[in-house]
């Protein structure tokens, strides 16, 4: 028997409400065993907005701990001695401020650099396609993430600055085939504008190439996610080798963290959530040659809201038990040897070097994302995995089949059962803002605002610029708000338009296009439905699959895509004259969000426009959305989208008393 391995780094996924609140939850979860950091950070920080920021309204400390400034950062660390840490940021727009905040507060500590580790995201092409957190143009977005790799190399060497993040993917329907292919492609067009961008020595390119970390999400389908995760191995050893010759195998070690997959979990018989979980942690921890060095669990509950420390706890303890109970680490690679195991690997490599080769035609990831070649091919897999899922082809349990259930104690008190927002984090915020910005030197904020402007408009390295910013006590929207003004926006492709919709069901999908045909001849027009993403949430999936489907099935659907005001998608259901408003909100803003737009309407005259709301709506909050005139409201539960579109057809007929 070999020496036992060592356990990979363990987390859990946190940040809420306040610095100081999110704080308390790190260090109660380092106490109980935890051995590093991830942190989640609210969607205005993610998008780089300040809380004050119009876009920021209801979103400030919901999905993460909200970030304005280094006095946030200092209070979100305090106690935690960071050059001991390992911490993990899920950041990508704002990934340099965020890392430029976390050094210096980390100096102020007394930590030097090179004592740094961690990992920022820093993957802005997934966010294209999928979490929708961008903020600037791709090439721009592009030159951020190559200027905070180029820096780390050589000022924070122990720092991963990019984990390329191929979990979102798989939220957003990849195959396997897809997640690995995509993924290698952003690495390559990453890699490839560091090689040619002459930051970093050729000598030294080597030392890029083994900074480079992967993020990847493992599904329930854990023997595939086995095999996956052996052909991530074995594709990223030859690119390393062959596209960039790296000679030490040490460097073309694949390098992943995981989280597994929350897209499969499930608000019908919420506790079947544990046994996925499970099951998909075991996918990327039982070879041990393809082995996640860090892994983070979602909770069993997040389906149907944020979760507590309880519940963050019991997820921790399944990474424990199998670590330290278990004698999974004792063994070599179990797999080695397989012939089944092997075989599916090879088709898995197969697949995906033809999926890169397509890629690497289109001129690489950035022109994929540009042309919405790589949106398109997302959301045409996420449609064809929803509709196995509305056949009963595949099956998932508590939700189409085995259904009939023991009543549950977990959820006896579906307002316990999860952690409610901080209704005082946004007013908390905003005050904590004013109090900072009074209280800095305005000359020194605009001197350095001025040099970040001067070095975004050349080719210097925007890290030292950025820092001076951090020091002087500029705030996340300030910074993000020069590089918009010198770089512009960005509305990604939203890949509805050209995407294949269902396949099967065909009797349904005819019920119901006659169903809207027939009302659309009583109204006197096509019905037009409008598809709208309030707010900063960027997760997409969901609205771009009901839009899909609204448009399968007869309706004239208007998406725009994400972020807009509540006075922004009223104006669109005017100018397009909607029969019905679609809202889409999954970051937990839908109190805040929600009856803006019921108001907007009726102030436009449109108080027979109904409103229907999906995403993570708890009981409570779907009764009050009710009362405040929404027509309906449809969480996860809700799967069947053919049925939906009926049931949207049947709201409109009762706002126009047919």
């Amino acid at each position: 028997m070999t020496a036992k391995d060592r356990p990979w780094v363990m987390r859990t996924y946190a940040g809420h409400s306040s610095a100081a609140e999110s704080n308390a939850l790190f260090r109660r979860n380092l106490a109980k065993g935890q051995t590093g950091l991830s942190v989640a950070f609210d969607l205005p920080t993610q998008t780089g907005y300040d809380p004050d920021h119009v876009l920021a309204k209801g979103e400030v400390g919901k999905v993460g701990v909200p970030v304005a400034h280094l006095g946030d950062v200092r209070a979100l660390f305090d106690q935690i001695p960071l050059a001991r840490m390992n911490t993990s940021m899920t950041i990508n727009a704002t990934a340099m401020w965020l890392l430029a905040l976390y050094q210096v507060a980390a100096q102020e500590q007394g930590a030097t650099p090179d004592e740094l580790t961690g990992t920022t995201q820093n993957d802005i092409v997934k966010e294209y396609l999928s979490r929708g957190t961008y903020a600037f143009p791709p090439d721009a977005s592009l030159r951020l993430t190559t200027d905070l790799i180029a820096y780390t190399v050589t000022d924070v060497p122990q720092w991963n600055p990019i984990n390329i993040c191929s979990y979102h993917l798989q939220e957003a329907g990849a195959t396997p085939v897809q997640e690995l292919a995509f993924a290698l492609s952003t690495a390559i067009a990453v890699l490839d504008r560091v090689r040619d961008g002459g930051q970093v020595p050729p000598e030294r390119f080597g030392d890029v190439v083994q900074r480079i970390s992967f993020f990847v999400n493992a599904g329930v389908r854990f023997i595939e996610e086995t095999c996956k995760m052996r052909a991530f191995v074995r594709l990223w050893d030859e690119i390393c080798r062959n596209r960039y010759g790296v000679t030490d195998a040490k460097a073309r070690r694949l390098r992943y963290g995981v989280q597994v997959n929350s897209l499969g979990l499930t608000e019908a018989q919420p506790e079947n959530n544990v046994q996925r979980i499970v099951l998909e942690m075991l996918g990327v921890t039982l070879s041990k040659n393809a082995r996640a060095r860090a892994v983070q669990l979602p909770a069993w509950n997040e389906a149907l809201g944020l979760p507590r420390p309880w519940d963050q706890q019991w997820s921790l303890r399944m990474q424990q038990v199998l670590a330290y109970e278990s004698d999974l680490l004792e063994y070599e690679d179990i797999f080695d040897g397989s012939h089944v195991i092997e075989a599916k690997v090879a088709e898995l490599v197969e697949g995906a070097r033809e999926e890169i080769d397509r890629v690497q035609a289109m001129g690489g990831a950035v022109a994929a994302v540009e042309s919405g070649y790589l949106k398109q091919a997302l959301v045409a897999s996420h449609a064809e995995r929803r509709q196995r899922i509305e056949s009963g082809e595949h099956v998932v349990v508590g939700v189409n089949k085995f259904e009939n259930t023991e009543p549950s104690p977990l959820t006896a008190d579906l307002d316990a059962a999860i952690q409610t927002a901080d209704p005082g984090a946004e007013a908390a915020a905003l005050k904590s803002l004013e109090q900072w910005r009074s209280s800095r030197d305005p000359s020194a904020v605009d001197e350095a605002l001025s040099s970040l402007r001067e070095a975004a408009k050349g080719t210097d390295n925007l890290m030292q610029a950025t820092l001076t910013c951090v020091r002087a006590g500029v705030t996340t929207g300030e910074w993000s708000g020069v590089l918009r003004e010198m770089f512009g926006e960005y509305r990604a492709p939203t890949g509805v338009s050209g995407s294949v919709g269902v396949s099967g069901a065909g009797a349904e999908i005819a019920a119901v296009r006659t169903k809207v045909a027939a009302t659309a001849e009583e109204l006197g027009g096509r019905l037009r439905f409008l598809v709208g993403k309030p707010g900063l949430d960027g997760h997409s999936n969901g609205a771009e699959q009901v839009a899909v489907r609204a448009r399968d099935v007869g309706f004239e659907v208007i998406y725009q895509g994400i972020r807009l005001t509540p006075e922004q998608i009223v104006a669109a259901a005017v100018a397009e004259d909607v029969h019905c408003v679609g809202l889409s909100i999954l970051s937990g803003s839908h109190m805040e969000l929600v009856p803006q737009v019921v108001a907007g309407l009726c102030a436009a005259g449109l108080s027979d426009v109904p409103v229907v709301v999906g995403g993570i709506v708890p009981d409570g909050d779907a009764r009050a959305l009710k009362s405040a005139g929404v027509a309906a409201v449809y969480t996860p539960k809700d799967y069947d989208l053919t049925g939906m579109m009926a049931d949207v057809v049947d709201v409109i007929r009762r706002a126009h008393g047919l």
